[in-house]
């Protein structure tokens, strides 16, 4: 996928916000950004990391400065093993023109150094919210790699591939009823990207607005709003 193919085809599935998250990566998202301003939508800078546990957390960024400090700083930790492309595909790194400017030689789906626990702190000192990715799938998942949801965690959302299993999940691991749940495409290619199907009620129509939402805890209440979002179409209520 290319910056533009992303984005226009975002653009005709008329959605609001995406999130741009590359395995162990925000190198591609500025191009994402700057190729979405022909049209009106937000991408939110993000990295699907992969911790030492080979848990995947989506960590997103209200702004692209942040998320490049963290990507330098993932990179730093990543196990470094080169990629072969044959086998596991090329890592391209592109400008809002589509252009290749650098191919990636070491392989992003490993893991980093980083540990799930590392993850909150990391998040304050980057200005960044975690999602902990896919609980519900039986591996690569916080629920399928620990067994469980440490006593000291302090995520607000989590992500899950099946909604008809939240409730579940609610009821197995109680942490989770303080939690929003998000689902959204996890897009690997074009023509995984969603029709317009999730929505998320913010108070503000922008990455902020968005990323403030999902960084409290359910029992916070939640003033009447705008935005149907995550993959939707503002409307006023």
């Amino acid at each position: 996928m290319t910056p533009n193919n992303i984005v226009g085809m975002c653009h005709v599935k008329d959605l609001d916000v995406i999130a741009i998250t590359d395995h162990n990566s925000c190198k591609n998202c500025g191009a994402v950004m700057e190729a979405a301003k022909k049209y009106d939508l937000k991408v939110i800078p993000g990295m699907e990391l992969t911790t030492k546990e080979e848990v995947h957390v989506l960590c997103l960024f209200e702004k692209l400065v942040h998320a490049m400090a963290f990507d330098e700083y993932v990179y730093s930790k990543l196990n470094k093993v080169h990629n072969k492309p044959l086998l596991f595909g090329q890592q391209q790194i592109r400008n809002a023109a589509d252009r290749i400017v650098k191919e990636e030689k070491y392989l992003l789906i490993n893991s980093t150094d980083i540990s799930f626990s590392e993850l909150p702190q990391l998040m304050k000192e980057y200005h960044g919210l975690m999602i902990p990715a896919h609980i519900d799938k039986k591996s690569y998942s916080l629920i399928s790699n620990l067994g469980f949801i440490p006593e000291d965690s302090v995520f607000s959302c989590t992500e899950i591939a099946n909604r008809a299993n939240w409730n579940a999940l609610k009821k197995k691991y109680p942490y989770l009823k303080e939690c929003h749940m998000v689902s959204d495409s996890d897009a690997h290619y074009l023509y995984d990207i969603h029709e317009r199907k999730y929505f998320l009620e913010v108070e503000e129509e922008s990455i902020h607005g968005v990323l403030e939402v999902l960084g409290r805890k359910i029992r916070q209440p939640v003033k009447k709003t705008i935005f149907r979002s995550f993959k939707g179409k503002r409307k006023q209520i």
